[in-house]
């Protein structure tokens, strides 16, 4: 099941964006098998298997003992794609990179991810999430007004600039293979994919939009209509009720009839307005605000915990979050009408059922004995 189906996926276990845009492209359909680290374990976080790992298949190998790297080599010429996220040179030096790789499978995608990209000046060097979106401009834009900026997790960085950024790039490669015949590489950086997050901020901020510091846009919390706020219980509403129309829906909804309030886009005013919203909302809890709100165009939402947010209706009648294996978890996007993704299986480790799935792709049975013994 999927718009994936039948498409060959050898990943090298590794941590956070990486495993991410494989988890899509299992979840789109792909066999996907993550080959772990075996031999002596070495140093560094060993993440335990979970979302990230639904829907693929696990086995162990040693890349720097010869006779495990020959039988990697076996599954690379049965793969479509191949994804690690060393840093660059790493792989050469194992005797995996991109040219002995090709070599073996000439139609071989080869998905690169990193931090900083495969050059430049700080490509061989370390950096997590928070580092690569304050190089691109992402981690300055968020905050509040005077205060510093705000790491948002790692979202931006790791899972939306690095995972989802590679699995658009394994799968356009995969759409010119088509084409042309050949594989090719694909370079996959979170700094190069937190900056494309902020195209629109650009073009805000070249017309005028986006001048003024961080915490005071419109779009940024600087504005009374686009932001969050307290309720009586402590818990928040968001409101982004950008359009005048919906605006007015806001203010008729609570009840606020004062001809001296300041105009809605006027900045200035901003300050005003979000003490006559924050009184407001302080009045009553976050579900009541949320029922009140719930058929009406005004744009104002509850603020859910990730806990929580299965028990919305909204998400309850989409379905939007499955359980696998015991865990919650979001369940694959987007949706096809034609080719469905199936509900995904936890990561499998069963020997027999790894025999099967290398038997299908073609392996030869002596790379199948040593990989599943």
């Amino acid at each position: 099941m999927g718009p994936l189906q039948g498409v060959k996926v050898v990943e090298m276990a590794g941590l956070a964006p990486a495993p991410f845009g494989c988890m899509i492209l299992a979840d789109l359909g792909a066999q996907v098998l993550r080959v772990d680290r075996g031999g002596a374990p070495g140093p560094g976080l060993t993440p335990p298997d979970g979302p990230l790992d639904r829907g693929k298949y696990t086995v162990a190998l040693n890349v720097k003992d010869p006779a495990d790297r020959e039988t990697l080599y076996a599954l690379i010429e049965q793969a479509d794609v191949f994804v690690e996220g060393y840093r660059p040179g790493v792989a050469e030096r194992l005797g995996i990179g991109p040219q002995e790789l090709a070599a073996r499978n000439p139609r071989l995608i080869y998905g690169r991810m990193t931090g900083w990209g495969q050059d430049g000046p700080l490509a061989p060097r370390a950096g997590h999430d928070i580092n690569y979106i304050a190089l691109s401009g992402a981690l300055d834009l968020i905050g509040r007004a005077g205060e510093r900026p705000v790491p948002p997790g790692n979202i931006i960085g790791d899972f939306a600039g690095g995972g989802m950024l590679l699995a658009l790039g394994v799968i356009s490669a995969l759409y010119e293979r088509a084409q042309s015949g050949r594989g090719q590489v694909v370079d996959a950086a979170m700094v190069d994919g937190s900056a494309l997050f902020t195209a629109f901020m650009h073009g805000m901020h070249q017309v005028g939009l986006w001048n003024a510091p961080r915490g005071e846009n419109a779009l940024d919390g600087g504005a009374a209509f686009y932001d969050t706020y307290e309720c009586a219980d402590g818990r928040y509403v968001a409101v982004g009720c950008v359009e005048m129309q919906f605006y007015a829906e806001l203010l008729a909804i609570l009840e606020i009839d004062d001809p001296e309030l300041p105009f809605q886009l006027d900045p200035t005013g901003w300050p005003r307005l979000k003490e006559v919203l924050a009184a407001k909302f302080k009045e009553r809890p976050r579900d009541e605000w949320a029922t009140l709100f719930a058929d009406s165009d005004a744009c104002v939402s509850p603020v859910l915990s990730p806990w929580e947010a299965h028990e919305h209706p909204h998400n309850r009648a989409r379905n939007a979050f499955i359980e696998i294996d015991g865990i919650r978890q979001p369940a694959p996007a987007p949706r096809f009408t034609r080719t469905p993704a199936a509900t995904p299986a936890p990561l499998e480790k069963d020997s027999g059922q790894i025999r099967k799935l290398l038997s299908a792709w073609g392996v030869q049975n002596e790379a199948i004995s040593r990989i599943s013994s």
